[in-house]
């Protein structure tokens, strides 16, 4: 690499965490004022940095257009994949990534469990979205407004026992959901199976999908299931890091 595209590179880096001066910039780089100068010109002329009344360099608008460019031709099917596959290989379980599409919770991808025993799932097919984990994960991340039009137009189709078979109920799960950051379903879908879902966020922290790991309770219980959350949240969180979202930041607040 060049050593005016390093230094160049080095100013956008620094420009990213905050706005700085023509000397705070020489000396974060160690030059001459006057070679990043030269540099600020140039890209200031692109459209990569402004300078405002203060003379301090912040990122400009040809950088956004760039990383917008990006993020929007990111498929989040193709990202998640390998994520999904090594979510899948250290659990040993059926992994799901599910996002919500006309009002449905769709499979988007699947990665079946090395055990013979495997679920009934398949991509393309809408998940139920009051008794799976990816269906309360994607609904409980739309607007509150949203929630009561949601819960009213379901059947409650009754699975198992466990499942969820009123809009009261629903809604408090939502809530529940919202509040704690995933979704379980404890035998709702599917008897002696138990699922949790993470949502999986772009890089302006919209819910676009959510990963889940289902597993059938001849293999681990309840419990057991629940104490993969920290592996399922990872590759959650390492899917939202390659679309965009730091997941140390702020969730943003939901609307309605």
């Amino acid at each position: 690499m060049s050593q005016s595209v390093s230094r160049a590179l080095s100013i956008l880096i620094a420009l990213g965490e905050d706005s700085q001066s023509l000397d705070e910039l020489a000396g974060r780089l160690g030059v001459h004022k006057s070679t990043v100068l030269r540099l600020l010109q140039t890209m200031q002329a692109e459209r990569f940095v402004v300078r405002d009344a203060a003379h301090r360099y912040s990122l400009g608008s040809r950088v956004f257009e760039l990383a917008s460019h990006a993020l929007e031709n990111r498929d989040v099917r193709t990202v998640a994949r390998p994520h999904l596959s090594a979510l899948g290989m250290t659990t040993g379980q059926t992994v799901h990534l599910a996002a919500y599409e006309s009002g449905d919770a769709v499979y988007i991808d699947k990665v079946d469990a090395e055990q013979s025993v495997r679920m009934y799932s398949r991509i393309g097919r809408p998940a139920p979205l009051h008794c799976t984990a990816v269906g309360k994960v994607l609904v409980a991340a739309l607007p509150r407004s949203e929630w009561a039009t949601v819960a009213a137009r379901l059947d409650y189709h009754p699975f198992t026992p466990r499942t969820l078979r009123t809009p009261e109920r629903y809604l408090a799960e939502l809530e529940r959901v919202a509040a704690q950051g995933f979704a379980e379903d404890h035998e709702e879908h599917e008897s002696f199976v138990n699922c949790i879902g993470v949502p999986v966020r772009d890089g302006i922290g919209n819910v676009v999908a959510a990963v889940s790991v289902s597993v059938p309770d001849v293999l681990l219980d309840h419990d057991q299931v629940l104490a993969l959350l920290p592996q399922v949240r990872a590759c959650a969180d390492a899917i939202s890091t390659e679309l965009g979202w730091d997941p140390r930041r702020a969730v943003p607040a939901r609307k309605g």
